[in-house]
């Protein structure tokens, strides 16, 4: 993309144009969440299905706005990962990695989870499994058991902790609330099923090219991160990260061999001193110059060579593989909504199994936001005009039912 382009008038969700690509790269996202979800399988390697995600949305997105008069960037927004059990976000091995799926396993298939390490611990953001046409971005997050039948006790309380909170969430982001509206309300469903909140993830609104955008949602409050209080508005997109742990929920760094992703620090320069770093600096240059990358796609003896100064010297940013302690239970729910003229529109999901939690959802306060609609009614009636800000919304207005066993509205 020029600098030229980049000038130009940011655009956002009042035009069509805009919203017909983040739905475009939120249906192909979805459909490859379907895929990889119908390949994990025990004894499956997990860099195999890896690929078979990012592979798939490097074929769709190269299928569509191929005819037009100016190049449009699209593709990979984020590499594909699968994190097993306690291990929080970022696990996309290399392709020698022998890691396999196994039969129980609690997955979670998303692309990746940025933290910032503060005293030990890590916060930050997470984001997940992503697309994106011309720069609009639409990631997706899921949680999937390894097994047949219903998914009870623990592993069903830490996923229905997620998926509630989830659902809370799309109904108070929407213009007018705040973002301590939403991490309060998500932190009181966490304790209803006897879960954690995992400690600093942020949900961020999202731009063209821009994954993180200024406006966040801190979804557990801490002394050490604090975030500027901000308003929600019409025609704004944000991705909702949402991670839930039956542990203390504050992961940490074990093996810094373990991690594979990484984004160009654009801000950032260094003449490098190594010829294998500059080589693979280079590569990483052309082939990826804003979005994030799996160091599969560089070869993979240089790359462990020069990979090390580039992340020294800060010209790469690394997204470190996360662990909560062995046995306690992850689970992650994250999606793209569209804060359209007529409400909030989720545009990625995927159906969860069928989970019998421990727990169930008594709180007034809880069940009151899960009765609120996404969508909004203008009062007054009439011809549908485009709202305004200051508008007053009927907030009951097409309230989706939950299901109480799975702790999530039905989906199509």
């Amino acid at each position: 993309m020029s600098d030229e382009e980049r000038e130009e008038k940011e655009l956002d969700l009042s035009s069509a144009e805009v919203v017909t690509k983040y739905k475009t790269a939120a249906e192909i996202v979805n459909k490859a969440l379907k895929l990889v979800i119908s390949e994990c399988k025990p004894k499956t390697k997990i860099v195999d299905i890896c690929e078979k995600g990012d592979s798939y949305i490097r074929e769709q997105t190269g299928n569509v706005y191929k005819n037009v008069k100016r190049k449009i960037e699209r593709g990979v927004a984020f590499p594909t990962c699968i994190s097993v059990n306690n291990v929080v976000c970022h696990f996309s091995p290399l392709a020698s990695d022998e890691a396999v799926l196994e039969e129980g396993d609690i997955l979670k298939i998303l692309g990746f989870c940025y933290y910032l390490e503060v005293n030990g611990y890590f916060f930050g953001w997470c984001s997940d499994m992503a697309c994106h046409i011309d720069g609009f971005i639409a990631a997706v997050a899921h949680t999937h058991v390894l097994q047949e039948g219903p998914i009870t006790g623990r592993a069903a309380d830490v996923i229905a902790a997620a998926n509630t909170a989830a659902e809370v969430a799309l109904r108070l982001v929407r213009p007018g609330k705040k973002n301590k509206d939403v991490s309060e309300a998500i932190q009181k469903v966490a304790a209803a099923y006897d879960c954690k909140i995992v400690e600093g993830v942020l949900s961020h609104q999202m731009k063209q090219f821009v994954i993180d955008g200024n406006k966040v949602v801190l979804s557990l409050s801490n002394p050490d991160t604090r975030v500027e209080e901000a308003e929600f508005e019409e025609n704004e997109v944000y991705a909702i990260d949402i991670v839930t742990s039956t542990g203390d929920g504050k992961p940490k760094l074990l093996d810094e061999k373990q991690t594979t992703i990484y984004k160009r620090a654009v801000d950032k320069s260094y003449h490098l001193k190594m010829k294998a770093s500059r080589f693979i600096f280079s590569e990483i240059s052309q082939k990826f110059p804003i979005m994030p990358f799996s160091a599969r796609a560089l070869e993979e003896k240089r790359a462990r060579l020069g990979l090390v100064e580039c992340v020294n010297h800060e010209l790469l940013q690394p997204y470190p593989v996360l662990h909560e302690k062995p046995g306690d239970y992850v689970a992650h729910i994250k999606f793209t909504v569209l804060l359209m003229p007529n409400g909030s529109d989720r545009v990625t999901s995927h159906p969860l199994q069928e989970l019998q939690p421990t727990k169930s959802i008594d709180d007034p306060d809880i069940k009151a936001w899960l009765a609120l609609g996404t969508k909004t009614k203008k009062k007054g009636g009439g011809k549908k005009k485009k709202g305004k800000k200051g508008d007053k919304v009927d907030e009951s207005a097409e309230a989706e039912p939950m299901d109480s066993t799975n702790g999530a509205t039905p989906q199509d």
